[in-house]
């Protein structure tokens, strides 16, 4: 019995210095454990991942290896190295950290090598023509559920709502209607999608349900599930993934949008400045003016205020596990060697987003650090003297980027246009500042807020309204 035990210890002792009493290599980054076994900085990492990683930045640089969850993440934070992970598609792989996530998150087993063919019909569905169409009908959508829908509100008198609640139903309702024809149960989905604890069980339920006039980009996804030979069960599980990919982000996007104008005065008389200005291009007679004129002409100020309102709220993790040891050249020349095994991780919120070499006072909201001084769009920012070429990436990059970013621009391009010249919106307070952010969303594409701000709004009725 004693031996037994003996020899129980002695094979732990041994697992414990194979997996754990990992020590630094020569060339590899810096290497920071945690103090605690196996979860090393998981637990950190996962309440707060931006005031982690900036510590960890402060105390190694622009990159660093850290422990979590048993995994070893090495931390690139320097924009002008990006390049060397996110073109690298023979040491560095996408599609196992993607399958294991959508399989631990969704219960979703794809065929093998899928990925690429996913990504190809995607990519076919947001341009050229699908795109107009797709763009069309979002704004049918937006203008329907804003204008003709009784619920929402009127000319006759203000209502009061929470900002980020008006906008996520909005766009989400819209958008559920472009993509899976879900006219009837658009609100119970929203309902549904906003709560966490029963989206993967209600919500892929509602998914299922037809009625016999599915929207065409929903059939076609669904019969190139089919010809990929995904099993019924999983079609509705990649339906349900497809929702929260397509859904989860112009939402939000938006409240941060009309939050950042609402609170900065300066900024929303100059878009509205930008705005009006195109309205007297058009029929006056109409009586509120289209969002066409938001294809058809420029529009630097506003395109400026939505970039900066990106470059502060969005979150995205750019992940990739180490297939075979790689070599890793940063910026200033200096290689620092990866492992096979490990995982590389960009996080471009905190570089280059937040970075004040590229961006002075990163923290504020400057409606116009998108602009050059003659109104021109401005896209040459600089570091220590040298070209940035990511000075934010809000969609991601590489083949990481998101497929279907020109149509999520669209939608809130759309429908921040509409809610300004549609509506007289105005803050309930008007000290009232922006909430913060729920720190547990870090990594999860756009933040959300903690709390909501209190709006009123009511139809306009005419152009001299604005």
């Amino acid at each position: 019995m004693l031996l037994t035990i003996l020899l129980l210890l002695n094979g732990l002792l041994i697992l414990y210095v194979i997996c754990f009493n990992r020590k630094r290599q020569q060339k590899e980054p810096p290497l920071d454990k945690g103090f605690l076994p196996w979860l090393g900085h998981a637990l950190e990492f996962g309440k707060n991942a931006a005031k982690f990683l900036t510590r960890m930045k402060e105390k190694h640089g622009d990159i660093f290896t850290v422990r979590v969850a048993g995994n070893y993440v090495t931390v690139l934070l320097d924009p002008n190295a990006f390049d060397g992970v996110l073109h690298d598609t023979v040491s560095l792989d996408v599609s196992r950290i993607r399958g294991l996530s959508i399989q631990k998150i969704f219960g979703l087993q794809m065929p093998n090598n899928m990925h690429t063919s996913e990504r190809k019909w995607m990519e076919e569905q947001f341009k050229g023509v699908n795109l107009i169409e797709l763009n069309s009908s979002m704004n049918i959508n937006l203008r329907n559920f804003l204008l003709n829908d009784g619920k929402t509100c009127s000319a006759s008198e203000w209502k009061q709502e929470g900002l980020f609640s008006l906008c996520y139903s909005l766009l989400f309702r819209a958008g559920y209607l472009t993509l899976f024809e879900g006219s009837n149960n658009a609100a119970a989905v929203y309902k549904e999608f906003r709560n966490f604890d029963n989206l993967l069980t209600q919500l892929s339920k509602k998914l299922s349900l037809t009625n016999g006039r599915m929207q065409s980009w929903k059939q076609s996804y669904q019969d190139f599930l089919n010809n990929e030979g995904v099993v019924e069960e999983m079609q509705t599980k990649a339906l349900l993934l497809q929702l929260w990919t397509t859904q989860c982000n112009t939402g939000p996007a938006v409240f941060w949008f009309l939050g950042f104008l609402l609170t900065h005065p300066e900024a929303m008389e100059a878009v509205m400045s930008e705005i009006r200005g195109l309205s007297t291009l058009t029929d006056i007679s109409l009586k509120r003016p289209s969002s066409k004129l938001m294809a058809e002409h420029s529009t630097p100020v506003f395109d400026s205020a939505l970039r900066e309102t990106l470059r502060l709220t969005a979150a995205v993790m750019i992940r990739r596990e180490v297939v075979q040891d790689k070599v890793l050249v940063m910026a200033n020349g200096q290689e620092y060697l990866l492992r096979r095994g490990d995982r590389v991780c960009l996080f471009p919120l905190l570089s280059p987003q937040m970075d004040p070499q590229i961006h002075p006072e990163p923290q504020c909201f400057k409606y116009d650090r998108f602009l050059n001084e003659d109104h021109t769009v401005k896209d040459t920012f600089y570091k220590n003297g040298k070209e940035v070429k990511y000075h934010t990436l809000p969609w991601g990059a590489g083949r990481s980027s998101c497929v279907g970013k020109e149509f999520a621009v669209k939608a809130i391009k759309q429908s921040v246009f509409l809610l300004l010249t549609h509506l007289d919106l105005e803050l309930c307070d008007p000290e009232a500042k922006l909430p913060p952010v729920n720190p547990s969303r870090y990594g999860y594409g756009m933040l959300h807020p903690e709390g909501d701000l209190q709006v009123r709004f009511r139809l306009r009725r005419m152009y001299s309204d604005m």
